[in-house]
């Protein structure tokens, strides 16, 4: 069952009773975007530190009713004013559908889900077992799927909504040694556009958030593959990570991508992906689409050096 462990007082909102079709798309989307920050209320996953936890504090700052869920949410500092932690396991359906009934009993309404549950797997997609492959896929990408699932229709029945995925420019990018990574952001790429597309007639937006290497706990919960003393992968798979790894410590912190994030709820009409980070990694993305494949990898295996 989902552990409540705090309490939130807010006041309770019916559920909108405008149908959402096509032709009233527009009035429900107005009517969704003038509920002022204190009325809206946020289900945010990945609350326990990192994006989820800045965009978490800064959210309840201005005013959002937020749940944050998490897998250990008794490890969360709570700010003085703060918003209410949940245990929640991504990977399962129940445990998800659980979260959703408890804030819609409280609150009667979800505005807004904000997918930041993620973990990181790093090594040679050659040497990379299919179980491993499998837990990273059910917690970034299938995690993510069934959240949706379980809002929308909330979201469609009280006239609109917004869902945020928190992405990666390693969803544009395929990385060397972070494959998995890189397919499973690829997945989320794939999924929020078509979902966009699908949610419009209901006045729910879908918006990607591509982050670069941002400073957070993620670098150290990165998981690995087993990897042996022989491996022909060894020497170029570490000099790979080492690079990554130094720059993510270099990274800007968390509550840059938080405030991109309130700048984004706070659009009428937001656009189908924002990145946020260092000006040269999101050039890059740029990049790969305006050279030759074989300049682009080329570029990349020396920036990692790889070659």
């Amino acid at each position: 069952m989902i552990d409540l462990l705090m309490g939130c007082e807010s006041e309770s909102l019916g559920i909108a009773a405008c149908l959402a079709d096509p032709h009233n798309a527009s009035m429900s989307t107005r009517r969704n975007a003038s509920l002022s920050a204190r009325q809206r209320v946020v289900l945010l996953t990945g609350a326990s530190s990192g994006i989820g936890k800045a965009c978490a504090d800064l959210l309840s700052e201005a005013g959002y009713v937020v749940y944050g869920a998490s897998r250990n949410p008794d490890r969360i500092c709570l700010p003085p004013d703060g918003w209410t932690p949940m245990g929640v396991d991504v990977t399962d359906d129940r445990s998800v559908e659980e979260c959703v009934e408890a804030i819609l009993e409280a609150e009667h309404r979800i505005d807004v889900l904000i997918n930041c549950a993620g973990i990181g797997l790093a090594g040679a997609i050659e040497e990379t077992s299919i179980s491993k492959a499998t837990a990273i896929l059910q917690t970034d990408f299938l995690g993510m799927l069934r959240t949706c699932r379980a809002v929308l229709p909330t979201m469609r029945n009280q006239g609109g909504g917004q869902i945020l995925n928190v992405s990666s420019l390693a969803g544009r990018i395929g990385l060397p040694f972070q494959g998995l990574y890189s397919a499973a952001k690829f997945a989320v790429e794939g999924l929020s556009e078509a979902l966009r597309i699908e949610v419009r007639p209901f006045g729910i937006h879908v918006v990607l958030i591509e982050p670069g290497d941002i400073r957070t706990p993620f670098t150290d919960n990165r998981t690995f593959v087993d990897v042996a003393d022989s491996s022909p992968y060894s020497e170029r798979m570490k000099r790979a990570l080492r690079k990554a790894e130094a720059d993510e410590r270099a990274g800007p912190a968390p509550s840059r991508v938080a405030r991109q994030i309130g700048r984004i709820l706070a659009v009428k009409s937001p656009r189908a992906r924002y990145t946020s980070g260092g000006l040269f990694q999101r050039a890059a993305s740029h990049l790969k689409a305006l050279l030759p494949d074989r300049w682009f990898e080329s570029f990349l295996s020396a920036y990692y050096r790889v070659r």
